[in-house]
């Protein structure tokens, strides 16, 4: 195993610890989690653990579970070992989990840099790519967006100039996992202790690219389907070590990508750009007169695409959040009635 050092461990991270004022715990990095067992790296070598029941009673209220990526307090008993804390997150990718409810999903935790992978073939979406930007961002992360599949596009160029229209500030490299074209530029953000993530839909080649950084098959693929998309291969989140030292996590190809919270200010500085010269403050980009951004798509120098987009994620996520508040004011008000109810039954024992 690595010392926990190579594994991102530093000054502040044992001060977080510290403060736990626990002396019985040790610190460990979540790199696998499966049915509920995690598999974790830390100084006494692989650890397999389970979270203690208190996080998940605690987490329908809003704490946290452990998720790949984070640091956590792990006591051990023998061969046993429960994670009772999880340290503060640096940064964390946060999704409403897939379906009806409105539970969150944290896809990863304490990234450094996030590789957002998109394919230049019929799958490519523009709009999709502003959610994945707008993720990162708010997650802490530093978004590096990675355009797979060059090799079957045939226009990089213009692929490349739409795609640096919505990712503002942020990085762009066109590669083939076929080829290897354009992965060695993709070395410079793999660093030691430092930690990327790969995100991405369903066979867009996250896990081919994942072996192409380590050099070897860390990863399983499939060979492409017949109309030449990728095929889902990876089905459960983990961390791996890279050579230098670096760390990635590899996740399964995301269906939907819906925000859990956030803002999305700076995946669309460009709008808000124009929208500090409104005539007024709380200008909603509609009908309102003096709107600089509705002028700039009448000019031609902003899409209405994009501002279309941006409405879009702007009402998801205040329905989102509208319904977050809900559901964790419900849950505090059971925990309440059900702590009075505990109460009044040891008053009358």
């Amino acid at each position: 195993m690595p010392a926990l050092n190579e594994l991102g461990w530093d000054a502040d991270w044992a001060s977080a610890l510290e403060q736990l004022q626990h002396d019985n715990l040790i610190p460990a990095r979540v790199a696998a989690q499966h049915r509920g067992v995690y598999v974790l790296w830390s100084d006494s070598g692989e650890l397999r653990a389970r979270a203690a029941g208190r996080m998940f009673y605690a987490h329908e209220v809003g704490a946290p579970i452990p998720a790949v990526g984070d640091w956590v307090g792990v006591e051990r008993n023998g061969d046993a070992a429960t994670i009772t804390s999880i340290l503060p997150r640096r940064s964390a990718f946060i999704r409403k989990r897939a379906g009806l409810g409105s539970d969150e999903q944290v896809l990863a935790a304490n990234v450094d840099t996030a590789f957002l992978l998109a394919g230049l073939d019929d799958d490519f979406s523009l709009r999709r790519l502003e959610r994945y930007i707008t993720t990162a961002w708010d997650s802490g992360a530093e978004p590096v967006v990675v355009l797979t599949k060059a090799d079957l596009c045939p226009d990089v160029g213009e692929a490349l100039l739409q795609v640096e229209s919505v990712a503002i500030g942020v990085p762009v490299y066109p590669i083939s996992n076929v080829t290897g074209i354009g992965v060695d530029e993709l070395m410079s953000h793999l660093r030691p202790g430092r930690t990327i993530v790969l995100l991405g839909s369903s066979g867009v080649g996250k896990s081919s690219l994942l072996n192409r950084l380590a050099g070897a098959d860390v990863m399983r693929t499939a060979t492409l389907a017949e109309d030449g998309t990728g095929r889902h291969t990876t089905t459960h989140r983990e961390l791996v070590r890279l050579p230098g030292d670096a760390l990635a996590i590899d996740t399964p190809g995301l269906r939907e990508l819906q925000f859990w919270e956030g803002d999305i200010t700076a995946a669309f500085e460009d709008i808000e750009a124009l929208a500090a010269d409104c005539r007024f403050r709380d200008c909603a980009h509609v009908t309102e007169p003096g709107c600089a951004v509705l002028a700039a798509v009448d000019a031609g120098t902003l899409e209405l695409d994009r501002l279309r987009s941006w409405r879009k994620l702007q009402r998801e996520l205040e329905s989102i959040a509208a319904r977050t508040d809900h559901r964790l004011r419900a849950a505090r008000k059971k925990r309440w009635k059900e702590l009075a109810a505990h109460t009044r039954q040891h008053s009358r024992n």
